[in-house]
């Protein structure tokens, strides 16, 4: 039996209006052989969480440059658990202060890409880092 093909939810969440990154991002994702889901522009964590759930994925990511990652992504991974879906692996993207990364890995982010990382590396922590949910 063959392993079932990982599924990524790529999010945009809150006010934040650019979306090339994700979209980038999501190519390179599907090109790697994932299944995407690409949620657009202006999405709340509980929509964001909705659709992980509706859409039985194995991993969020979330892409961000408003600079209110501190509250969104722990929003995301707060709304997760309070589902019993906090299996779902969250990561996130974007521009994001060294100095945040900590806090959010605390708060559930499983690994924090900042500007400049390729997306080579990020399929590849995907990979290494994320297995299909039962």
């Amino acid at each position: 039996m063959t392993e079932r093909t990982l599924r990524i939810l790529v999010g945009k969440p809150g006010l934040d209006g650019h979306d090339r990154g994700a979209k980038i991002i999501a190519r390179a994702f599907r090109d790697a052989g994932f299944e995407v889901i690409y949620t657009g522009l202006h999405q709340t964590p509980e929509q964001i969480v909705a659709a992980a759930i509706q859409e039985d994925v194995d991993a969020v990511g979330l892409s961000i440059l408003s600079g209110a990652h501190n509250a969104l992504l722990p929003r995301v991974c707060q709304i997760l658990k309070e589902k019993n879906a906090d299996d779902i692996v969250v990561f996130g993207g974007g521009v994001i202060p060294d100095d945040d990364i900590p806090g959010l890995k605390a708060a559930g982010v499983s690994e924090v890409f900042t500007p400049g990382t390729s997306t080579e590396q990020i399929v590849l922590w995907v990979r290494e880092n994320v297995a299909p949910r039962a």
